[in-house]
């Protein structure tokens, strides 16, 4: 009962992530309306999805156990009950956050929930230390190093466009521009699929490249349908953008995503998404503050809430 528990949970979570998730690599295209939305949300579910599928084989070397982490003993993890609260709260975090348009980090979301779970299963011996790199660090990190380096980026090819009439090449700027969504999107898929599929990984029946498949359809379909209130937040509420900002903004994004995956750092690709179009908008003073004020919040309070839902949920399985 508790396995078939789980693999329902775990796609219910792969949807949610989907819904949050999969707009934030194509946000750009319609924010600067170099696509409309129906063309953004087609390109960023194929290419999330091609993601998902081509980490089926790399599966032996990207999926990650994520019920351990270092956070808590893996012998206390293995249980089901453990992972459906896991699968669950951070499902429920994430899929309210994408209704309400708020684009929150589904890895913050899941570290918030194995904390919750592991607070009741193990108290006060969880490894409070982990919280440093796994949400402390990239909270503080992430919007520093975007909205820093997205100025910068902006600036030169601002200054090159003036020099060369970058626009003048209009059609070059907009196929890197859709190119660069296409990665991102692409990327994501291929990270976040194998760190969803790892819950389901005790299920001794089913398949890691079958998790695979089931899992990146599910964040395929949580994106085509539910993806509008996050559009409406990256696309519009932040800032307004023309296509060489959303093109700096996207040139940033991936720069970051690859040396975060190369060289370790801790730094949330969503945060990162959000801040760099915040970075855009305040070279031209046409940021929305109070929004990004109110985005900054509900990434701090991610983890404690997803925590509390995962807690409270753990304890309810167990009784």
């Amino acid at each position: 009962m508790f396995l078939i528990s789980l693999f329902l949970s775990t796609l219910f979570l792969a949807y949610s992530n989907g819904a949050n998730d999969n707009f934030k690599g194509v946000a750009t295209l319609f924010g600067s309306r170099t696509t409309s939305y129906q063309t953004a949300i087609l390109w960023a579910t194929f290419t999330t999805f091609a993601g998902g599928l081509a980490a089926t084989f790399f599966a032996s070397t990207l999926v990650r156990n994520l019920s351990g982490q270092g956070i808590l003993p893996d012998a206390i993890a293995n249980a089901p009950e453990f992972h459906v609260a896991v699968a669950i709260a951070s499902g429920l975090m994430v899929l309210v956050a994408a209704l309400t348009g708020f684009p929150i980090s589904t890895t913050h979301s899941l570290t918030g929930a194995l904390f919750g779970a592991g607070l009741v299963a193990i108290g006060l011996k969880v490894n409070f230390v982990a919280l440093g790199s796994l949400f402390i660090l990239p909270l503080f990190l992430s919007p520093i190093i975007a909205i820093s380096l997205t100025a910068t980026i902006y600036s030169l090819l601002k200054y090159s466009n003036y020099q060369w009439n970058l626009e003048a090449n209009q059609k070059a700027i907009d196929a890197c521009h859709f190119i660069s969504a296409g990665i991102i999107s692409f990327a994501r898929g291929l990270n976040n699929t194998p760190k969803i599929v790892s819950l389901i990984v005790i299920i001794e029946y089913f398949s890691i490249q079958g998790g695979m498949i089931t899992v990146a359809m599910a964040m395929a379909l949580g994106g085509l349908l539910n993806s509008q209130q996050i559009a409406a937040t990256m696309s519009e509420k932040i800032t307004a953008m023309n296509q060489i900002q959303g093109l700096s903004v996207n040139i940033v994004t991936g720069l970051l995503v690859i040396a975060a995956t190369q060289f370790g750092l801790p730094v949330s690709t969503t945060q990162v998404s959000v801040s760099s179009i915040f970075g855009v908008g305040l070279i031209e003073r046409k940021t929305n503050v109070s929004v990004f004020y109110k985005l900054l919040i509900s990434w701090v309070l991610t983890l404690p809430t997803a925590a509390i839902i995962s807690g409270i949920t753990y304890r309810l399985l167990q009784g």
